[in-house]
């Protein structure tokens, strides 16, 4: 199995409520039981799943950053394939949208409703233990990725959810005045403390937009 090492976490079935203060909305998410990865993918599965490492932070149990939503999402198609699943995603390469198979048994990217609900792990906290001990940010980082898992995780097992890197979701974020632009959640090792929730919403193009703070963590349905 190409990624023994990398454990995915079972996730129980749930509702969870989300809120865009940008647009003053809130909506609630029914979310079935689905399966997510204990850690950020690493540079080391990266690079053995595409034989590349673009991140400026190198060591082989760093989170992978400087990725593209694109990106990521090859990856986890290669991913799949390797492992006889059903990719996840058909990517079109010239105007940089996607097709997403939600019911394919291959990995992929959790959706944002999934991610926050993940990380909020049955608290119903912005963050799930104290910030110090569960994130690397601004404060304690050292101005770059620290290797994963070196942080408490939540209650259900789930490491650097907050903090090291932040993580790509599946989801367009509003076509209506963002077209292709896609969401991504946690904060990173450069954020301060005030923007590291599990409410924290960003979002960018999903093919240029690529820096050093940020990564994805893998899922599976089921």
């Amino acid at each position: 199995m190409l990624i023994s090492d990398y454990p995915l976490l079972p996730i129980p079935s749930g509702v969870i409520s989300l809120r865009d203060d940008r647009k003053k909305q809130s909506w609630t998410a029914a979310i079935s039981g689905f399966r997510l990865a204990k850690y950020p993918v690493t540079q080391d599965l990266y690079f053995r799943i595409t034989g590349k490492n673009p991140s400026l932070f190198l060591h082989p149990r760093r989170p992978v950053e400087n990725v593209s939503w694109m990106e990521a999402a090859e990856f986890c198609n290669l991913l799949s394939e390797s492992s006889g699943l059903q990719p996840c995603y058909t990517l079109n390469t010239e105007d940089h949208s996607c097709v997403f198979h939600e019911h394919a048994n291959g990995y992929r990217m959790p959706v944002e409703a999934e991610w926050e609900y993940a990380c909020k792990a049955g608290t119903g906290q912005i963050r799930y233990g104290d910030l110090e001990d569960i994130a690397w940010f601004r404060d304690n980082s050292g101005q770059m990725t620290q290797p994963v898992g070196r942080k408490m995780p939540n209650q259900w097992g789930l490491h650097d959810m907050l903090g090291n890197v932040w993580e790509w979701c599946s989801d367009y974020y509003d076509t209506d005045v963002y077209g292709s632009y896609r969401i991504f959640r946690g904060g990173g090792w450069a954020d301060p403390e005030r923007s590291i929730m599990a409410t924290t919403r960003r979002r960018s193009h999903p093919a240029k937009f690529k820096i050093d703070d940020l990564g994805f963590r893998i899922a599976r349905n089921g």
